[in-house]
């Protein structure tokens, strides 16, 4: 079945519905009807799943795939990303939250410094979906959030990095919802620097990226920081072709990348928070059964024990 695309255009169209959203991301056209039940501490919700997923380049799938162990070896032992080609697929964070939010049946994943009550996260395995909880490490589902830079930045860019990593910046971080890297880092000075820079990539590692530059531009109003929001590979490419100044990953860099001559600095660590509509009984997934939805082995909530 080919996979459907949810752009930035349907966002409006999904607010206004929850009705025609279920209907165009369930393949065989489970209806919203199906998704009244009860708890999923009692008798299983019934109706089709609705299955949504990120485009391919998102740090955000990327690191959702391997997590959960979508993405398993075939019989020649390369990885094969094995999610279900009935997902709707989204591109980027906030369509992914109106699409789950107007859907009774859907089930989505985005970054948990991103989450908001538009939508509900899940417990995983027994752990509630919480920055403390990623911290202690009994939220297991969680990833960096990494810079992406050639060895020579400019004073500009390299100021900004400074900022970034500094105690100011990552009390920044933490004051979004995010969980920082830099303990005991040292107080940011401000340098009275004057120019521009510019940040491109993942559309989860935006959020906390443009706190960060507005923090910084407060402190240095003759600096520019420009944020542009795409997704990771993408950001790792622009960086790879000093096309920005520094890139954004929500993933690890690849060998392939790195032997293009950049490195990733990891500024956060970040959770990734498995989501369903907010009125949805269900309340908690395993790890196994993630993946079994996202593989397309269970396609109905009733499924669900």
């Amino acid at each position: 079945m080919k996979k459907r695309i949810l752009g930035i255009a349907l966002v409006a169209a999904l607010a206004l519905g929850a009705f025609a959203i279920t209907g165009c991301a369930s393949s065989n056209g489970g209806s919203s009807s199906d998704s009244s039940a009860s708890s999923a501490s009692g008798s299983a919700t019934s109706g089709e799943i609705s299955v949504y997923s990120r485009e391919d380049g998102s740090g955000t799938r990327g690191a959702f795939i391997e997590l959960f162990g979508i993405e398993q070896k075939d019989a020649s032992g390369t990885k094969v990303d094995m999610t279900t080609t009935s997902a709707a697929i989204t591109n980027s964070t906030s369509v992914m939250m109106t699409s789950v939010a107007g859907d009774p049946n859907g089930i989505g994943y985005i970054s948990l410094g991103s989450l908001n009550d538009t939508v509900k996260a899940l417990k995983i395995d027994g752990a509630e979906a919480s920055a403390a909880n990623v911290k202690s490490g009994e939220y297991k589902i969680a990833r960096p959030f990494n810079v992406v830079t050639k060895s020579e930045l400019s004073a500009e860019a390299q100021d900004f990095m400074t900022f970034i990593m500094s105690a100011d910046g990552q009390k920044v971080v933490e004051e979004a919802g995010y969980i920082a890297v830099a303990d005991g880092a040292a107080a940011y000075t401000p340098s009275g620097i004057s120019g521009k820079v510019v940040v491109a990539g993942s559309s989860s590692v935006t959020p906390v990226m443009e706190k960060l530059a507005e923090a910084y531009k407060a402190i240095n109003p003759g600096m520019t920081v420009e944020v542009q929001q795409s997704d990771s590979t993408t950001g790792v490419n622009m960086a790879v072709e000093g096309t920005c100044d520094i890139g954004m990953a929500s993933r690890e860099l690849k060998d392939s990348e790195t032997a293009k001559g950049v490195v990733a600095t990891v500024i956060a660590q970040d959770g990734i928070a498995v989501i369903v509509a907010p009125d949805s009984s269900i309340d908690e997934l395993t790890s196994e059964q993630v993946m079994k939805i996202y593989t397309g082995e269970i396609t109905d909530w009733s499924e669900i024990a």
